[in-house]
């Protein structure tokens, strides 16, 4: 239970933060037959719900349609730990070191005209900061072609593993080995960590903190 508890993002700030940095989620529907329907989807978090926008036709409206219980998850691999880390010969011991955020909760069309004019320059706002566009209002036309979805979490749950269970010199080691194994997205893994490269091997910059 401690390990479990180890885990957890220690605050909806958190949440909100690895939301705002992933540029794609997975909205899960149930279909007709009662299996989930899951799809990648482009997604705000914005006023305590994530936003997604949608063609005006599609089974997943017509799953929300018909059970609004739904589930969205987002997730960012930081690193693959090869079992060789710990173990020449046991390959059990391959590892992943990542952050997610998962919510239950219902999902449903937004109708009110502001709402949906604010939850897509929420999106605007997110994928495009350079700007270059002009805000939508309620009432403009081109909110009649387009579908806003709203899933209002139940519940919400953040995850992550950076090696926080670890001592400050095991995680050192960890880190290194990762920055020798020099896979894609290496830079990432060890500021996540609160690493950085350094001449002759790394230098803490801060501890990590979510």
């Amino acid at each position: 239970m401690l390990w479990t508890g180890r885990l957890q993002m220690r605050s909806m700030d958190s949440v909100r933060r690895f939301l705002a940095e992933e540029r794609v989620g997975r909205l899960a529907t149930i279909d007709a037959r009662g299996y989930p329907q899951i799809i990648p989807m482009n997604f705000a978090f914005w006023e305590g719900a994530v936003y997604m926008h949608s063609h005006v036709r599609g089974e997943k409206l017509d799953n929300m349609a018909r059970d609004a219980r739904s589930g969205f998850e987002a997730d960012r691999e930081l690193a693959f730990l090869p079992s060789y880390f710990s173990s020449p010969t046991d390959a059990s011991m391959a590892d992943t070191l990542y952050a997610s955020v998962v919510i239950k909760g219902t999902t449903s069309l937004v109708e009110d005209g502001a709402e949906k004019a604010g939850a897509l320059n929420a999106l605007m706002r997110k994928y495009q900061p350079e700007g270059g566009y002009e805000p939508l209002r309620p009432g403009m036309e081109v909110l009649d072609h387009v579908a806003v979805i709203r899933t209002r979490p139940e519940q919400i749950r953040g995850k992550y593993k950076i090696g926080q269970h670890m001592g400050r010199a095991d995680r050192r080691e960890l880190a290194a080995k990762i920055l020798e194994r020099g896979a894609p997205g290496t830079e990432r893994a060890l500021r996540t960590m609160g690493f950085e490269p350094a001449p002759g091997g790394l230098r803490m910059v801060e501890e990590p903190e979510w």
